[in-house]
């Protein structure tokens, strides 16, 4: 669609399955009349909280609880129309339809295809493409009529659909077979979790996931960081004062960098015991899982030499003879002196710039499960260690790579023969026949394969054959890299 689209009405459908088909749950609606394919209009939200049957009665399991929801927090004094959309197909079905299989496939409950069919005699099944709005239209029209005319049309210039092309099609080609959702439960604990995204950010990481597995969103995963992550950026000008805001004390700087080392450390999965802190006499950092690390930080323009014998002394002094045992570490800014080094190398301490801590927690919320902390640990050597982080990060940042371009090659295969799906004998042929990264055996990109397509990652799905051979993998969505 690359014309500029006019939409001057709007359709009037629940609110909460205007919703739902912003949030990717569900591709179809019920109007109560035939809908030409390739209209289009705006949708527009009404006020359901008056309906013949019960809302636990009206959905499915799975749709019940976000529906009570959105008629709880439903506004009917300001409307804002978010999206616009183009009906793809509209099939009138009777009563010799399996309403049972209908329900399954679609977000109704038998009991509400029923009473449709009752009052109306025929159910005009509607799929329809959804497309954002540049900017919401709010309305004051009390809605009497299924359509009504916009008293301010807008022009689409660059129509944005809810769901690529791809997920689109497979939606409509499981909706038209009346294909069941794959995976209820994951769908059941979606609908859970929604409820407390707004005051969870580690649930609606969870809750996009999950989204982008079951194919209700599309959007490509290169996690760029977000305003919530925005302290990342200053963790090496909090630690280095030659670029730091020189107008703090030396105490207060010193206490900033720590906690945002702190915080730091956590964020990279470290449990950071909350009984050891910093000031006169105290240990900086200590954290117990997934291994003992005793962390010594400075902030200022450079480390001072003495820096090694101070963490073993105050190591000593609060761990004991647990210390020895523990993986210890300098942060700080600046280049270490030789005299320093080698005190480090002796006590077997490592040493790292505060920019190298900043790119281990860069990379980390990009990628938020590439960091294996028990991998790290081999890099974490006696001295300076920023080229071995460096070489660690490089690393992973391939594997990265590695997968991304094995997805996309499964995307091409698929394209290009018009299969839905591929074993792994095709795609190994097709991935050692391209420009590919490094050789793989077949059950070495079976493994990768299995890794892509965990309800954990989503970004292929399986079906589970009778052994690993006859698997069969399909597209989900794109692990977007940087290219450097």
């Amino acid at each position: 669609m690359s014309e500029s689209v006019l939409i001057d009405q709007a359709i009037c459908l629940p609110a909460q399955e205007i919703e739902a088909l912003i949030q990717g749950k569900t591709i179809a609606t019920i109007p109560r009349m035939f809908i030409d394919p390739g209209r289009q209009f705006a949708l527009y939200p009404t006020n359901t909280s008056i309906i013949s049957l019960p809302i636990e009665r009206y959905y499915n399991t799975n749709l019940q609880q976000f529906a009570i929801h959105k008629v709880a927090n439903f506004n009917s004094e300001r409307i804002l129309i978010k999206v616009w959309a183009k009906c793809e197909l509209c099939q009138v079905l009777d009563d010799t339809e399996p309403l049972d299989i209908l329900s399954k496939a679609t977000i109704w409950s038998i009991e509400r295809l029923k009473e449709i069919l009752l009052q109306h005699h025929y159910i005009f099944l509607t799929y329809l493409r959804v497309y954002e709005l540049c900017e919401p239209i709010e309305v004051s029209i009390t809605a009497a009529s299924q359509f009504i005319s916009l008293s301010q049309p807008t022009i689409v210039i660059e129509p944005k659909p809810i769901l690529s092309d791809r997920t689109f099609a497979q939606r409509k080609h499981q909706l038209i077979n009346r294909q069941p959702p794959l995976h209820p439960e994951l769908e059941e604990l979606q609908s859970a979790i929604s409820q407390i995204t707004n005051k969870n950010p580690a649930a609606q990481q969870l809750n996009n996931d999950i989204k982008i597995f079951l194919g209700w969103s599309s959007d490509t995963l290169i996690q760029s960081i977000n305003a919530d992550l925005s302290w990342i950026n200053t963790i090496a000008n909090l630690g280095d004062r030659s670029i730091e805001d020189e107008k703090k004390s030396n105490y207060q700087a010193g206490t900033d960098f720590e906690n945002i080392a702190r915080k730091s450390l956590d964020f990279l999965g470290f449990k950071v015991e909350e009984a050891y802190k910093g000031g006169a006499g105290g240990l900086d950092l200590f954290c117990s899982q997934p291994y003992p690390l005793v962390c010594e930080c400075k902030a200022g323009k450079s480390i001072p030499d003495r820096a090694v014998e101070e963490l073993d002394r105050i190591g000593k002094r609060h761990l004991k003879e647990n210390y020895l045992q523990a993986v210890r570490l300098i942060i700080g800014p600046g280049q270490p002196t030789k005299n320093l080094k080698e005190s480090a190398e002796i006590s077997k301490i490592s040493i790292i710039n505060v920019m190298t801590l900043q790119k281990l927690v860069e990379l980390k919320a990009k990628y938020p499960g590439a960091i294996n902390l028990v991998k790290l640990k081999k890099y974490l050597e006696p001295g300076q260690i920023d080229n071995k982080i460096d070489e660690y990060i490089d690393k992973t940042e391939e594997q990265i790579k590695l997968r991304s371009y094995i997805i996309q090659t499964l995307k091409n295969y698929l394209e290009l023969t018009k299969y839905e799906r591929a074993g792994v004998e095709a795609l190994h042929a097709a991935y050692m026949t391209s420009p590919h990264l490094q050789s793989l055996e077949s059950k070495e990109l079976y493994e990768i394969l299995i890794e892509l397509s965990s309800p954990l990652t989503g970004y292929l799905g399986r079906i589970k054959g009778s052994d690993w051979k006859s698997d069969r993998f399909y597209f989900l969505r794109e692990l977007a890299v940087n290219s450097k």
